[in-house]
């Protein structure tokens, strides 16, 4: 039965991105001062159409700053049509799950 299955454990080595609705959205942190990043991207909106590769026709290419360093953390990510992951890369930081950021997100309220 579908009930008893254990819930599975993301690969952020394979897929950093998870899906919401019309959304994709990443959790990263930065490798200098350990401030945690959300990012939404929107489908056909923050997606870049790359026309001189027909197998992957979309990509990112997003900078982030944070408030707590001038360190500058650069995304880049090819998507299929279908919008699955075919690479990726984080500069300036490593991605973390999505429990591991609200944890700490939780924390750094209290």
């Amino acid at each position: 039965m579908w009930f008893f299955r254990r819930k599975r454990v993301k690969n952020l080595s394979v897929d950093p991105f998870y899906r919401q609705g019309n959304n994709l959205v990443v959790y990263f942190k930065c490798s200098r001062c350990g401030e945690y990043f959300r990012s939404h991207l929107r489908m056909g909106y923050d997606f870049i159409n790359d026309y001189d590769n027909p197998s992957t026709p979309y990509r990112i290419d997003k900078i982030y700053v944070g408030s707590k360093c001038p360190n500058k953390l650069h995304l880049t990510a090819a998507f299929s049509s279908s919008y699955k992951v075919r690479t990726f890369s984080l500069e300036g930081g490593e991605f973390v799950s999505k429990e591991e950021y609200e944890q700490n997100t939780k924390e750094a309220e209290k």
